[in-house]
């Protein structure tokens, strides 16, 4: 296993620096200087702009740049923010635990939605649970993220006044008031997933109870839920799992504009401001955060097939 780990982290090395190349020629030749935005109108004069563009390194050509973008990135230095005039590492470090918060929320209530709701479809095929599930799951796949966001807003934030609709509260404000900031943004962005999974699970189950060791497990008297969660949905397992891990690392670069919908202090919503001011180094930093996520995470999902099917080894 550990020659497996091995290989797949090493090729996800070109990987991260095709990512960064890319997201620095894209910035690079976008439209607008960023010297501009950060001095303004006011004091955006010649003489300001040109000292600012040096101390900054700006004046180089853009492969100069990024060729020492990538020498500080091999020390671990992710540069430092032009607009914020902070380290970028420090700013990720502030921002990355409450997109993880919310990533992890939105997972667990895709889980808790999708797997009794595909299992219960599969057992009642063609009942009016199954038609139901199925027709919440299509519109679940169908409606964009923000706007269910600003759905969600407008009626339990507006309207019914049962949740907040902007901002984070942390634990040590007690964990009721964590659970009414998160319940909003983790719906939104687990919502999607959630469909996802019932209809793949739904399929999943419905192909393993047509196996002979279902039938034998039936015959030798078994209790249904018995057959249906521990024989049926583990057997059908793999499939859901490599699913719920691309999506999982998914909601890292979908929590952008749910963070941005619900002001969450998170990682996506410092991208778009790095975006709007322009800002390379933190935009580079907080792209190759969320390719580094997603490329943890596909990797979590391979060693995850261990203990559900043991069976599979990698040698």
């Amino acid at each position: 296993m550990l020659k497996h780990v091995v290989r797949r982290l090493a090729v996800t090395v070109p990987v991260l620096i095709g990512v960064t190349f890319i997201v620095f020629a894209m910035v690079s030749f976008a439209p607008g200087d960023p010297i501009n935005l950060m001095l303004g109108s006011e004091t955006a004069n010649p003489e300001n702009i040109e000292r600012l563009r040096v101390e900054l390194g700006m004046d180089k050509p853009w492969y100069i740049q990024y060729a020492n973008y990538m020498a500080r990135l091999v020390r671990g230095d992710l540069g430092r923010s032009i607009t914020f005039r902070r380290p970028v590492a420090t700013q990720i470090r502030e921002r990355l635990p409450n997109t993880i918060i919310l990533a992890a929320s939105s997972a667990l209530v895709a889980l808790i939605i999708a797997l009794p709701l595909g299992v219960i479809a599969a057992a009642k095929r063609r009942s009016i649970f199954d038609y139901g599930s199925t027709t919440l799951a299509m519109i679940g796949v169908s409606l964009p993220g923000f706007y269910l966001g600003l759905l969600l807003i407008i009626v339990f934030g507006l309207k019914l006044h049962w949740f907040p609709i902007r901002g984070m509260r942390g634990f040590d404000a007690g964990f009721v008031e964590f659970a009414r900031h998160i319940v909003l943004p983790s719906v939104t962005l687990g919502a999607s997933m959630a469909a996802i999974l019932t209809r793949l699970t739904r399929a999943c189950v419905l192909e393993t109870l047509s196996q002979d060791f279902i039938r034998t497990a039936r015959a030798k008297g078994v209790h249904e839920r018995v057959v249906l969660y521990k024989h049926a949905l583990r057997n059908a397992l793999l499939p859901v799992v490599t699913t719920f891990g691309m999506q999982f690392g998914s909601l890292m670069g979908g929590a952008v504009i749910t963070e941005t919908i619900f002001s969450w202090p998170g990682l996506g919503m410092l991208a778009v401001n790095a975006v709007k001011q322009r800002d390379i180094p933190l935009i580079q930093g907080t792209v190759l955060v969320f390719a580094v996520s997603f490329i943890l995470v596909t990797l979590a999902t391979d060693l995850l097939y261990i203990f559900i099917d043991p069976r599979i080894r990698y040698e």
